[in-house]
């Protein structure tokens, strides 16, 4: 069997930056262990599987671990590949997955997704978890993540956490955000959990940073900067219970899978 396959590099406008992914289009689901076997060969972050359905897709996101419920950065590549490489994509892509129907549409060199909001609410860190960071003092809020504020920006770039300690805390992982004097806010985000010591940029814990920091800042409209060594950038607006996350993104590599 052979299978097309691409990498995308998500939230940027060149290769190199924001967050690989990648995508590989299906036109029948493959068995879970073959996907799970495809996404660990892969070795990246996410690798998203797509499957039509009349005027959906079926999308599914796979770590080189373990799946999960959401996805910012794959669905963004995916979108990418669907509309750039595969053509006649319709003006709105709508997806059908383990976070009910998501909608992405392209907006000049953008693509726009449309997610639902998750309202942070303040909580305790579990014991060790911000010593595991090297951070003395934060506030914490919660959502399927936990996301640490702190006061400068430059405590996020420099921070070198320890992931065995880490792993292993109830949440899925661990964003680290700061307001930022170039961006409203910039972030970091680390998921051993997941089998990911640190994502370059994650779109789906920005359903939770955008709801928090429009809420510290006063206003809907927010840029947004996530990354280490490797960065990209984000627009997000808040619409009521909805964030629209808005980013670009580049090819970087395509190929053929056999199997």
């Amino acid at each position: 069997m052979k299978l097309d396959i691409y990498q995308v590099d998500a939230f940027s406008q060149h290769v190199f930056g924001g967050n690989p992914a990648a995508v590989c289009p299906l036109t029948e689901w493959l068995p879970d262990e073959q996907l799970h076997n495809i996404a660990a060969e892969n070795n990246l972050s996410e690798t998203a599987f797509f499957v039509p359905r009349g005027e959906f897709y079926e999308l599914r996101w796979l770590t080189p671990e373990v799946e999960v419920d959401l996805c910012g950065h794959a669905t963004l590549a995916a979108a990418w590949v669907l509309i750039h490489q595969l053509g006649n994509a319709p003006d709105v892509l709508r997806f059908a997955t383990r976070s009910g129907e998501l909608r992405v549409t392209r907006n000049g060199d953008e693509l726009v997704m449309d997610f639902p909001a998750k309202q942070p609410q303040r909580c305790e860190p579990p014991s060790g978890m911000l010593s595991a960071l090297g951070i003395e003092n934060a506030h914490v809020f919660g959502t399927d993540d936990y996301l640490v504020v702190v006061d400068d920006e430059a405590q996020v770039a420099a921070l070198t956490p320890d992931f065995a300690r880490l792993k292993g805390l109830p949440k899925r992982g661990i964003a680290v955000t700061a307001r930022s004097t170039r961006f409203d806010f910039v972030s970091r985000w680390f998921g051993p959990n997941v089998g990911i010591n640190e994502d370059p940029v994650t779109g789906s814990t920005h359903t939770s940073l955008a709801p928090l920091w429009a809420e510290r800042l006063g206003k809907q409209q927010l840029t947004a900067e996530q990354g280490g060594k490797r960065r990209g950038q984000l627009r997000c607006e808040l619409k009521g219970d909805r964030v629209i996350i808005s980013g670009k993104a580049a090819l970087y590599m395509q190929g053929t899978l056999y199997l």
